[in-house]
């Protein structure tokens, strides 16, 4: 049986108005919406690329742990960018989260706008092992 599991509210995670789910589970996968430097009551935090993308990485991951997964079962991240000149210090970044051999599958982008003028979504994918 395929049973899928919506998560729209939970501990730590943006409380906004948007028609969507933070994420959807479905057997042993985790599907992560993108996620802004949204603050918890719902706001766009309008701050520099790694300020943004701190508070987007730390939703991402109340998302993640909402769900019922931990850190260590993500395997993909995805992330746009509205300038890829930020590159460096969102790498600096990404390196402090993850540990060299356990790092997830990624992929950036540039983009041309992001919602609210963010500078970075985070998306993603995680999976637990059965």
């Amino acid at each position: 049986m395929n049973s899928k599991k919506y998560i729209t509210k939970g501990d730590g995670l943006p409380n906004w108005e948007n028609p969507i789910s933070h994420a959807v589970v479905a057997n042993n996968m985790c599907f992560v919406s993108g996620q802004l430097s949204v603050n918890s009551e719902g706001k766009y935090v309008c701050e520099t690329a790694l300020k943004e993308g701190e508070l987007a990485f730390k939703n991402f991951f109340s998302v993640i742990e909402n769900a019922g997964f931990k850190k260590e079962d993500i395997v993909f991240i995805d992330i746009a960018f509205d300038n890829l000149e930020n590159l460096p210090e969102i790498n600096q970044l990404y390196s402090s989260l993850f540990l060299v051999d356990k790092r997830p599958a990624r992929t950036i982008y540039e983009v041309q706008k992001l919602p609210f003028g963010a500078k970075i979504k985070i998306a993603g994918t995680a999976v637990k092992d059965l």
